[in-house]
């Protein structure tokens, strides 16, 4: 069978209409290595101090994208993990702004792993019943992995189960490279992007719930002894009113940021894989460190790059 040819005026302006719709799939569809987007173009292009190892990720709500940086391929995020356990049972048991919701009883499970010397625990006793918004509370202010995993089990009979529920809405909020394998984050195979954290930080700050949780410096719950302290000592300094921190050996440091503006704009960020393989403190004290750098920056240029 005899092949048309194809003129050279018409194969040459077939192959500028295919580089023009190239082009506009890179800005909508960013390429993907290996499977992991790239990050695409900043919607505001700040200069920013970011962090010189590791992954960064942050965005102005309503603004855009502030950009990316460092490979953003799955690394080990630590208790970062607990925002979305905290984000999937507010799903399954919504709380308004004051509710206290249903009263869970601590079980011995719970309580004897309140005592591990091996990872963050909140200080809580068998039998006690404890409300759904104190046990959120204990989980993310003092990072308590005995209560994440009390919740799992509390919201799906067993922390398997649970992790799959977690699994589904990464998938939901396009989460294409995360990967939960616990509820509480101790698991160095659970990992993630700075930019699907971003995601994450998006959709759980629209809670009140969680910010109001997360915004909290300390607090005292009937049943638990002494203050319960927020390990994010960014809180109160240049606007910042959340996350949620993370830290081990693997991860290195890991911070899930909120942060206001000075025009009240909700400012995210999440950092991760700070001064991995040392210790888990100084992982923490990096991350925070650059972040508030960070942090700082975003508020002091962005007036002038919105005008």
């Amino acid at each position: 069978m005899a092949r048309t040819r194809i003129p050279p005026v018409t194969a040459g302006v077939a192959a500028a209409v295919a580089v023009g719709l190239a082009a506009a799939c890179w800005v909508v569809f960013p390429p993907e290595i290996a499977g992991r987007a790239l990050a695409g173009r900043p919607a505001v292009d700040l200069p920013l101090p970011w962090p010189a190892e590791g992954q960064a990720s942050a965005e102005v709500q309503n603004l855009g994208s502030l950009g990316s940086r460092g490979e953003q391929r799955p690394v080990p995020i630590a208790s970062v993990t607990k925002v979305m356990t905290a984000y999937v049972v507010l799903k399954d048991h919504p709380l308004g702004p004051g509710e206290s919701g249903p009263e869970i009883t601590v079980d011995q499970q719970a309580e004897a792993e309140s005592t591990s010397s091996e990872e963050s625990s909140a200080p809580v006793r068998a039998g006690r019943r404890l409300s759904e918004r104190d046990l959120l509370a204990l989980m993310l202010v003092p990072s308590g992995n005995n209560v994440a995993r009390l919740l799992a089990r509390w919201d799906a009979g067993s922390q398997e189960a649970f992790v799959a529920k977690m699994n589904r809405e990464a998938a939901a909020l396009g989460m294409t490279s995360t990967t939960y394998t616990g509820a509480s984050g101790v698991e160095d195979s659970t990992t993630s992007t700075a930019t699907d954290q971003l995601r994450l930080a998006r959709e759980v700050m629209k809670n009140p719930v969680v910010r109001a949780i997360v915004a909290t410096p300390s607090l005292r719950i009937d049943g638990v002894p002494g203050a319960v302290v927020n390990t994010n000592t960014l809180l109160g300094r240049d606007g910042v009113i959340g996350l949620k921190t993370g830290s081990s050996t693997a991860a290195g440091g890991a911070l899930m940021w909120a942060a206001q503006a000075g025009n009240g704009a909700l400012i995210l960020g999440v950092v991760l894989h700070q001064s991995p393989g040392g210790t888990p403190s100084a992982g923490l004290r990096a991350a925070l460190e650059n972040s508030a750098k960070l942090i700082a920056a975003i508020r002091r240029e962005l007036p002038a790059a919105t005008r």
